[in-house]
């Protein structure tokens, strides 16, 4: 059944081919990232030269989809990079964002390449050609032929810093005689909440521990935080960040600004908004909407010395969310304003910037939910409440200092992950598995 079930899937994907072509190809019109390489979806490997691995320099694989994974596996990788400084890392992604600040990864004889497209033939292209010790996949992504194809070379495949929210995992048991097969088939699962653990196991994961979220071991870039908290202190009024914000959350977001502003001037409450949009294809149609409202905008890629005077900072840079969040005294959640689930608020806080966040948290739950019990993450019901406790925190100066107060004790005291995956993956690549043709 296993065999005929995956046999339709492959027929799929090998009709879907031509579609996903003409979506590349339509995404490059406004992120030209997408236009790169693309003969590396379908197994192809021009520039990327296969590194054979030794016992001394093995091939770990890393795939992270995109931004947000690619940072989580920043963490792990480093130590990996500790616990054996000689590995190579294989590193795939899937977006042009992940595959643009996985590129800040690499060293001397690491390759980077896309995720191959999950037909049999693409799959068994990319493992033949780079033939990785192990496969790390990062969070939630699984694909039943890659799954199928690790199984079938011997790479013994691994779901690092694991999540299934509640919505995900009912879509999985609608699919389960697809979803099932291919959970069952990783060689190991290691799960960020006790939550996680259930639903992955409830579809057949091989689940060997909760070893929490390696986003808690994140260290701020230092450099880039002085440079925030300089110009921070350049700014006239506290400085509110609406951080990684999504399609539909500005507008909400400007709405509420407006009909609020004149009772905020009345009361004395100054504020200097920074919107960062969460994908780079926003960034001027966010600034659009800003002007169109009256407002005046300030974009970081105009401005490389600091923000001059303006109603608004537009954030519209990549991999400077670190410096963004040393610029702000509090933060806006993005994605939690709509059924989105939110964005990770660790790094927020790392940073020493306490969140306002919406009712969608789902993707980061525990963390929301930790974040809030500890006093540190504000919960409120819709983007208007948002505004107004965000512009309250950053006025009254003694409550704000005492939630900066405790975001490093809480960072601290929920870091550990990091070393206890790498530790996991070394364990698991070493009791690598011979490919089924010789079992």
């Amino acid at each position: 059944m296993n065999s005929l079930v995956r046999a339709l899937y492959s027929g799929a994907t090998r009709l879907a081919t031509p579609l996903l072509k003409r979506k590349l190809a339509r995404r490059a019109q406004s992120e030209p990232g997408y236009a790169q390489a693309v003969p590396e979806r379908f197994g192809h490997y021009v520039d990327a030269a296969r590194q054979a691995g030794t016992a001394e320099s093995p091939l770990i694989w890393i795939h992270a989809v995109s931004l947000g994974e690619t940072r989580a596996a920043a963490i792990l990788l480093r130590e990996l990079r500790d616990l054996l400084p000689g590995m190579r890392m294989l590193l795939t992604n899937g977006t042009a964002t992940g595959r643009a600040e996985g590129a800040k990864l690499l060293r001397e004889g690491d390759v980077q390449v896309w995720q191959p497209w999950d037909t049999p033939e693409a799959v068994n292209r990319f493992l033949s050609h780079f033939q990785p010790a192990i496969g790390v996949l990062m969070e939630t992504e699984i694909w039943p032929n890659l799954v199928a194809g690790c199984k079938s070379h011997g790479v013994p495949l691994v779901l690092a810093n694991a999540r299934l929210n509640e919505k995900s995992w009912r879509g999985a048991q609608r699919w389960s005689w697809l979803a099932r097969p291919a959970y069952k088939a990783l060689s190991a699962v290691w799960a960020q909440t006790d939550d996680d653990a259930r639903r992955l196991a409830d579809l057949g994961a091989p689940v060997r521990a909760v070893l929490g979220n390696l986003k808690f071991d994140t260290v701020p870039d230092a450099a880039m935080l002085a440079r925030g908290r300089a110009w921070r202190a350049e700014s006239a009024r506290p400085v509110v960040l609406f951080a990684s914000s999504r399609e539909g959350e500005e507008a909400a977001w400007l709405a509420a600004w407006l009909s609020l502003r004149a009772t905020f001037e009345q009361q004395g409450q100054r504020v200097q908004w920074l919107l960062v949009p969460r994908h780079p294809q926003r960034f001027d149609e966010v600034a659009a909407l800003c002007e169109s409202a009256g407002l005046s905008v300030a974009r970081r890629s105009q401005c490389p010395d600091g923000p001059p005077p303006a109603d608004v900072w537009l954030g519209d840079s990549m991999g400077e969310m670190v410096q963004y969040y040393g610029m702000s005294h509090a933060a806006l959640l993005g994605g939690s304003f709509e059924p989105l689930g939110g964005q990770n608020l660790i790094e927020a806080l790392a940073c020493d910037c306490p969140v306002v966040m919406g009712p969608h948290t789902f993707n980061f739950a525990q963390a929301a939910e930790l974040a809030q019990e500890g006093g540190i993450a504000l919960r409120v019901d819709g983007i208007h409440a948002g505004v107004q406790q965000a512009v309250d925190l950053v006025n009254d100066a003694p409550r704000l200092a005492a939630l900066v107060s405790r975001c490093q004790s809480f960072t601290q005291a929920h870091r550990g992950a990091a070393a206890a995956t790498a530790q996991a993956v070394l364990q698991q690549m070493s009791r690598r598995p011979k490919p089924e043709s010789e079992a």
